[in-house]
């Protein structure tokens, strides 16, 4: 971890000095679904890419470097991961989860996750006392930070308290600042989660998902359950993911430049009511974020007067696509 984030989205510190590989600058495909071994009890160290493939092992690598996990689990999709980190809990569990959430992750919990015996209320993480909310069958807080869509900055340490207090586990959502800007883990988290389709990926290409802990046993029990559940990320997929994480970097800082650029033009336009980005001072979110982050991402939500006008620019949109999901080189 002695190394600048910048650096670690494009070396390991475990392989810098080695020649791997046959000197691949570019970390080999290893498109495969099983591997041969020399004879009984003799093993690779890999077995059927179900558990494990070396594209997917060197990727979670790097991405648990970037959030300062002891490990990261890449699988399918954001809601992939999401939806296997539900399984480290029973029936009758309950979560307290931000209310201002990724539409697809409250879909869910309120369908699927429900159906399955666990319970969930809903509060607002980043201005009331969550400790109201818990109960005997307490057993997690689920946060975002900033907030999807409303951009509502959490106070990580802050809840990250509560729950060691309570003995509940914290997990957040990182997707929106990436490991760039937010360690989440560093501020007392125990588990984060990104959908790596977004920033991570960056070029619009792939979907991906990552969970990162710093806690054995939830490492242990989510490796149990990739293999067992079988929606880890492909070794295509894996490398494509690779490439991205070595510029992020710069996107990410060009993307921010962009943003505030964008929200303070936004704010003299006379059809624009409200522009929310957690770098504009007058955010109620603006000083916590400069404490727990190294920038304010890339994300704005605007209010415009009328519902006509919000329809005039989505149609008129250009250098923007106006299409599904965010982080990537052309929306």
């Amino acid at each position: 971890m002695g190394r600048g984030i910048s650096t670690r989205c494009l070396h390991l510190e475990e392989t810098e000095t080695k020649i791997e590989h046959y000197g691949a600058l570019s970390y080999p495909i290893y498109q495969t679904a099983t591997y041969a071994h020399a004879g009984v009890r003799q093993s690779t160290g890999y077995d059927y890419s179900r558990l494990q493939n070396p594209t997917r092992e060197q990727l979670e690598k790097v991405v648990a470097s970037l959030e300062g996990g002891i490990d990261a689990i890449a699988l399918s999709s954001g809601m992939a991961s999401i939806s296997l980190l539900m399984e480290i809990f029973k029936p009758g569990d309950h979560l307290i989860v931000e209310s201002d959430l990724y539409g697809g992750s409250m879909r869910l919990f309120d369908s699927v996750s429900n159906k399955n015996g666990l319970t969930f209320s809903y509060a607002n993480c980043y201005k009331e006392d969550i400790s109201q909310y818990i109960t005997p069958n307490t057993k997690a807080i689920y946060i975002e930070t900033p907030t999807n869509p409303m951009m509502n900055v959490v106070d990580i340490e802050k809840i990250a308290k509560i729950a060691k207090e309570n003995s509940l586990l914290l997990i957040v959502d990182n997707t929106f600042l990436s490991p760039y800007f937010q360690n989440p883990l560093k501020l007392g988290a125990d588990v984060v989660i990104h959908s790596g389709t977004k920033f991570l990926g960056g070029h619009n290409d792939t979907l991906a998902g990552f969970i990162i802990t710093n806690r054995e046993e939830i490492r242990d029990k989510l490796r149990f359950l990739i293999k067992t559940t079988g929606a880890g990320l492909s070794p295509f997929d894996s490398w494509l993911i690779l490439r991205g994480i070595k510029t992020l970097g710069v996107r990410m800082e060009q993307a921010q430049k962009n943003a505030l650029a964008i929200a303070n033009w936004l704010k003299e336009q006379e059809i624009v009511a409200k522009v929310i980005y957690p770098g504009l001072p007058e955010h109620p979110g603006y000083h916590i974020i400069q404490k727990q982050a190294r920038g304010f991402g890339a994300m704005i939500t605007f209010n415009v007067d009328t519902k006509a006008h919000a329809l005039a620019i989505l149609e008129k949109v250009k250098m923007i696509k106006y299409a599904e999901s965010l982080g990537g080189l052309k929306h």
